[in-house]
């Protein structure tokens, strides 16, 4: 059992860690944190100003940055947004590297790449936490960083992608499946998280279409001209926009569903919805791309090759068969909260060890 750590956990500072979540990443960060937590481990938060109280922890402000008149003026000046998190993540950074003894350990779960540039001016073991494919920053600070900095992904999928720039350990997210309870099914399918093209939500009307079911769309819309485009000209009485729900209420509509759709238009690093879904009881159809064929078996769902609308269509009627029993087996073995704080648990070991072996 790892003794208790004083841990300093990065998170975004644009989105909140608070209900309802922006995305994936500030649902996992608030498990993450919430779970430590209950283990009785001390955890800092950095994340953006309004994230839960409820967490428990405490929150490192973000502090209000607005360039100067003569630094807006440059020609080369920066977004005032890209200027904001810079400067919030800076001044971490510099605070961390001014007052190592605050912390036994730093994780970062952030997408800037400051955290990782900086990392070893710290002192602290620090682990930073794959959630994207190479993006040019950060690929650009892991390249200039120390070597000895570690590194985990969410999938073996998102560990080979990021295998000519790093190592690292394979640890999959993970629901709270004390939370994500077991629901009666037999209702609508359902299609969650945002509603951007990425993530394709119109390709899932269109295979709830092809399979002659209703669908219930949920998440918070984050490019109004694609839902505008693709989504409204398709919502009917048998397709519906449910808006952006609230926690419980996500977790009520998704037991009730009869299967989940899942229609990543890129190679999605992880597929947390998935692993809600299986939680839930309700199995999935999914597109078979990034690491959602990791989280997804033949007991507990149905993949289609990328974008294949007919095949997916064809995929949601085959799982909506299959035993909710084993979709909830397979969330509570392979991708509980449980079992991923183990695993950063004994990472966290490994990395205090070899601190204070060196």
């Amino acid at each position: 059992m790892t003794a208790a750590l004083r841990i300093c956990l990065i998170a975004s500072s644009r989105f909140p860690i608070a209900e309802p979540f922006a995305g994936g990443l500030e649902a996992h960060t608030h498990s993450l944190a919430s779970e430590l937590m209950r283990r009785g481990h001390e955890v800092t938060l950095f994340a953006a100003p309004g994230s839960d109280p409820g967490l428990g922890v405490t929150e490192i402000d973000v502090e209000p940055f607005s360039s100067s008149p003569a630094a807006r003026a440059d020609v080369g000046a920066r977004p005032e947004q890209w200027m904001r998190e810079h400067h919030a993540y800076l001044k971490l950074m510099l605070d961390l590297s001014r007052n190592p003894g605050r912390y036994d350990i730093v994780h970062n779960n952030s997408l800037h790449h400051l955290p990782v540039a900086m990392a070893e001016a710290t002192g602290l073991p620090f682990v930073t936490t794959l959630h994207t494919p190479p993006v040019p920053w950060l690929e650009s600070a892991a390249m200039l960083a120390s070597p000895s900095l570690t590194y985990a992904s969410v999938s073996r999928h998102t560990a080979r992608a990021w295998s000519h720039v790093v190592d690292s350990a394979v640890i999959r997210n993970g629901v709270d499946t004390s939370r994500w309870m077991p629901g009666p099914g037999g209702g609508s399918a359902i299609w969650f998280g945002r509603l951007v093209p990425e993530k394709a939500p119109h390709l899932a009307i269109r295979a709830a279409h092809e399979a002659g079911v209703s669908i219930d769309l949920a998440g918070p819309i984050l490019d109004q001209s694609y839902f505008d485009a693709e989504i409204a000209p398709l919502l009917d009485d048998r397709t519906r926009y449910i808006g952006h729900l609230r926690h419980e209420q996500l977790m009520r509509a998704v037991g009730r569903a009869s299967v989940s759709v899942v229609t990543p238009d890129w190679d999605e690093p992880y597929g947390l919805v998935a692993a809600e879904s299986l939680a839930s009881g309700t199995p999935v159809a999914a597109f078979a791309r990034g690491g959602v064929p990791e989280i997804v078996d033949e007991r507990s769902g149905r993949l289609a090759a990328p974008g294949d609308v007919a095949g997916l269509g064809k995929a949601m009627i085959e799982a909506a068969q299959l035993s909710r029993d084993e979709a909830r087996h397979r969330a509570v073995t392979s991708c509980s909260l449980e079992r991923m704080v183990d695993d950063y648990e004994l990472l966290y070991d490994v990395m205090i060890e070899s601190e204070i072996a060196a």
